[in-house]
This record gives structure tokens, sequence and C-alpha cells, in this order.
């Protein structure tokens, strides 16, 4: 009965509501089934068999459901491997994207020093570079410091900081309170003990923004990986995948279970950090 009674209490709110905040939620709704589509018709025929993978009309619903097409495609792939190669460079990216971006942050948004604003200027016109201009001379440098071959060219350029990162904290360390940093200074506390203390226990939404968004794209760059990495034995999933369904373009059941493992773990990533990756994105525009 209290449940019959919660259902009709809703639908009295529905009909309450004004008929444009009505349509907005439609619209919501239906553009959250439109992006949604595509991955559950994945998740769908990573289950079936070959001939109900390709039956027309299409089957939304595997019947029956092939749970053998997992561990198949797993082993195909050499999943475990490229897992460890994939985690192998995207861990330490994301320490330190995080770690270089914030420190260059905090001297752009926290410190005085003459010629600032000019540099700050500097650094985001370079986010007008396309990748593809600066990538035989870096190709080139990386050659003479013998790096090609090694997982050290997908590594080390994160510690040298990222210009939109750099801008995301900037905007966000405007938002804290100077009161709190000269609060800190008269205590005797220096810049990075400011840094460390202050401002990155109140950045967290930006930080894990930051990281969510390196971490993502090291999981899926194909480019980087497949110009600097040669041994097979050193192939990510994203090279890994690439050569599993170049060998399987009709086997779209382990085609598709392949691409669910490697999809899924980004989802569950961004499922648990949303609510801190809302606030990263939202708050960093308060202050300019």
């Amino acid at each position: 009965m209290s449940g019959r009674r919660s259902a009709l209490a809703r639908l009295a709110w529905l009909w309450r509501l004004d008929p444009y905040r009505l349509a907005v939620y439609v619209a919501l709704i239906g553009l959250a089934l439109l992006f949604v589509a595509p991955f559950v018709w994945m998740l769908s025929t990573s289950l079936k068999t070959g001939p109900h993978s390709i039956a027309v009309p299409p089957e939304w619903f595997p019947d029956p459901m092939v749970w053998r097409n997992y561990p198949d495609a797993l082993a195909k792939i050499n999943f475990w491997v490229s897992l460890r190669n994939t985690l192998f460079y995207a861990i330490p990216s994301v320490v330190g994207s995080v770690i270089s971006c914030s420190v260059v942050a905090y001297g752009f948004a926290r410190i005085q020093w003459p010629g600032r604003d000019i540099v700050f200027i500097l650094l985001l016109a370079t986010m007008m570079l396309p990748g593809q201009v600066t990538f035989i001379p870096l190709f080139v440098i990386y050659a003479k410091l013998g790096w090609v071959g090694t997982f050290l060219p997908l590594i080390v350029p994160t510690f040298l900081g990222n210009p939109f990162f750099i801008f995301l904290l900037r905007q966000f360390f405007l938002g804290i309170p100077r009161e709190l940093s000269d609060a800190a200074r008269i205590d005797g506390a220096g810049e990075l003990r400011i840094l460390r203390t202050i401002i990155v226990p109140l950045s967290t939404p930006a930080l894990i923004t930051v990281g969510l968004f390196t971490f993502i794209d090291k999981w899926t760059d194909f480019f980087g990986p497949r110009v600097y990495l040669s041994d097979p034995d050193q192939y990510p999933l994203s090279i890994a995948i690439q050569t599993f369904q170049a060998a399987h373009k009709t086997d779209w059941p382990l085609s598709m279970a392949a691409s669910t493992v490697i999809t899924l773990p980004l989802v569950v990533i961004y499922f648990f950090a949303q609510r801190k990756f809302i606030q990263g994105i939202t708050l960093t525009g308060i202050k300019g």
C-alpha cells in the first residue's frame, strides 16, 4: 500500500511540474538513453553467439547468453600482460601530472613575480599547437636520449606539466581565500608547505579531475605506444584490442567482449569519482 502511495505521489509531483521543466527532463532522459544505447548494444553483443550477433532484425537480449566469450577474448588479447603494461605507465603519469601541474599552477595563481601574466599567456598559447607539429622534434630528442623502445617517452612528459591542466588548477586555486595562505606565512610556512598543507587538501576535486583526465588519456592512447614501443610484450591494451579486432573482424561477440572489458574500468572509475569530477570542472571558472 505504501509503495502504491509513493508511486502516486511521484506521479502527482510530475503533474505539478512546470511544462518547460518537464520538457527539459524528457529531453535529458532521451539524450541519456541515446548515449547509453551503444554501450548496452556492445554488452549485449558480447554475450551472443556469432549468428545471433548479425541477426536481422537485431536482437537486444541475447538468448542464450554465451559467457564463454569473455575468457576466450581475454586469452586471445593477452589481457593481463597488456593490463600490466598499461598500468605501468598510466599510474606514474597520473602522479607526475598531478604533482607538476599543481606546482606550476600554484606559482601562477598565488605567487607574484615579474612577467607572470605574460608567461601564463604564452603557456596558454601552446595549447593551440597540434601534437603533430611537435611530434617529430620530440621523437628526435627521445631517439637521441635512447628512450625509443621504452616507456619513458610516455611517462616523463607528464612530469613537465600540461597547459590545460595547469590552467584548470590555476582557476581553482584562485577561488581559495588568500587569508589562509597569509595566515600560514605569518606562522612561518614556506610556499611548498602552504601548497602541501592548505591548497592541495582544499583542491581535491580539481586534482581528481586532472588525475582522471590523465588516466583516461593514457588508458585510451594508441598513437604514443604505437610510435615509441616496438616490442609486442610491451604493448598496452589500446594496441592489444586493435590487433585483436584486426585479426577477428567478423567475430563480433569476441570483439565486443574484449571492448567491454577494456571500457568497463573507465566506467567504474567515473562512477565512483563523478561527484568530485563534476565539482572540479564546475568550480574552476569562479575567478579569472
